[in-house]
């Protein structure tokens, strides 16, 4: 038998990578609500329907005033009224008048700067400027931070939080996006107990299911979670159902090659062809890529080991890339380097490495956590970042690692 690192079929990370950005298929696009577009991206470019201020407003609290002058210093205007943000504006301010006006208020004609209040006395029915104020101060302009037309969004903008506030001060009504994947995953073994009730004395705690329903959610999907039993038969019949109602199975455990994994050869009963199986890495050695086609219907299904680490290492490797394609997302990761802080031994296969990042002035820095073998989740708790170490290298103190936050 070959040493675990050097067994025959294993692919690279980096082969890996490409097949799950090369193969999957585009998902359709559909025109939605705004409102709804969070965590998706979007199919066609965005411009502005309208002009960004729309009117010319107040940028303070103070006063609107006209005056033909060059410093406004110590001059006395004559106060006609007041505008507050929502306002529409009736005056028309003369020479020599002012009018009092708060944040967002609209600019009367007439205006020819505005004096925050701070610098203001009033006098009741008059002000008095009390430091230098020169002309156009203050008022944000029509158009001055978007023009109407301009382009605020290209085609595979992710919508996040401040995407969609920008979009929906632009008065954006709808959008078209890619749709997001159906997804179902799947956590197998019988050794997985749901819930205290169940547990016996041979089974663990599930960390597998809410580990993942919890990453979708992150993501922006609503994942359909199932537990199945190891039996071939009932496997083989959840695929069958699964490959016609969802775009992408997520399997957890049974990847392998003992007598109970089960997942790759119920996946070929059903009709997946296989991409690829077994990755020179560690933590997530038989990870499993399969594609079920069948006229206009396509399903992708990626097999997890079943230890959790490898769960929570693949899936923000291989799981995001997968669901971002999906999606017409085709870039790879974008990873950081840092310094690491302390030497690794060598190792036979490329590792990701839980760590966490710090900056220590001004210089970014890793550190591994204890911990790191595949079973263990606790160093989650710290960890902030993955970091890849490549096979048959010896990594000393202060040299450059390639990272990923997560």
């Amino acid at each position: 038998m070959s040493a675990c690192g050097h067994e025959h079929g294993l692919i690279s990370i980096d082969e890996a990578i490409q097949y799950i950005l090369n193969i999957p298929k585009t998902l359709p696009i559909e025109s939605i609500p705004l409102k709804n577009s969070l965590s998706k991206y979007l199919a066609e470019a965005v411009d502005s329907p309208i002009n960004l201020p729309s009117f010319d407003q107040s940028a303070v609290d103070g006063y609107a005033l006209s005056t033909l002058q060059t410093d406004a210093k110590g001059q006395n205007f004559e106060l006609i009224g007041e505008i507050r943000a929502g306002d529409e504006s009736r005056f028309t301010l003369l020479e020599g008048q002012a009018i009092r006006i708060f944040t967002g208020g609209k600019i009367p004609q007439g205006t020819t700067t505005v004096a925050r209040q701070e610098i203001v006395q009033s006098t009741g029915s008059n002000i008095q400027i009390t430091e230098h104020l020169q002309a156009s101060v203050d008022i944000r302009c029509t158009g001055e931070e978007v023009a109407q037309g301009q382009r605020l969004a290209e085609a595979g903008q992710y919508i996040n939080i401040g995407s969609l506030a920008a979009l929906s001060m632009a008065g954006v009504q709808t959008v078209t996006v890619y749709r997001q994947p159906k997804v179902a995953v799947v956590v197998t073994g019988d050794e997985v107990a749901q819930n205290q009730n169940s547990l016996s004395e041979s089974q663990v705690f599930d960390a597998n299911g809410p580990l993942l329903d919890s990453w979708f959610q992150q993501y922006g999907i609503q994942a359909q979670i199932i537990h199945v039993e190891d039996r071939a038969e009932t496997v083989t019949a959840l695929f069958e159902q699964l490959k016609t109602q969802v775009d992408v199975i997520i399997t957890t455990g049974g990847v392998s090659v003992g007598d109970y994994d089960f997942v790759r050869p119920c996946s070929f009963e059903v009709g997946f062809k296989q991409v690829f199986w077994k990755v020179k890495q560690k933590p997530g050695k038989p990870l499993y890529f399969a594609q079920y086609e069948h006229s206009q219907q396509h399903c992708y299904l990626l097999g997890l080991p079943g230890n959790p680490a490898a769960v929570y290492v693949c899936m923000q490797v291989y799981g995001k890339l997968l669901l971002d394609r999906l999606q017409n997302k085709s870039e790879p990761h974008v990873w950081f380097q840092a310094k690491i802080t302390h030497d690794l031994k060598v190792d036979a296969r490329d590792r990701f490495l839980r760590m966490i990042a710090t900056f220590n002035q001004s210089t970014l820095e890793v550190s591994a956590l204890a911990k790191q073998q595949s079973h263990m989740l606790s160093n989650l708790m710290q960890t902030n970042c993955l970091v890849r170490i490549p096979a048959a290298k010896q990594i000393q103190a202060g040299e450059l690692v390639d990272g990923l936050f997560i």
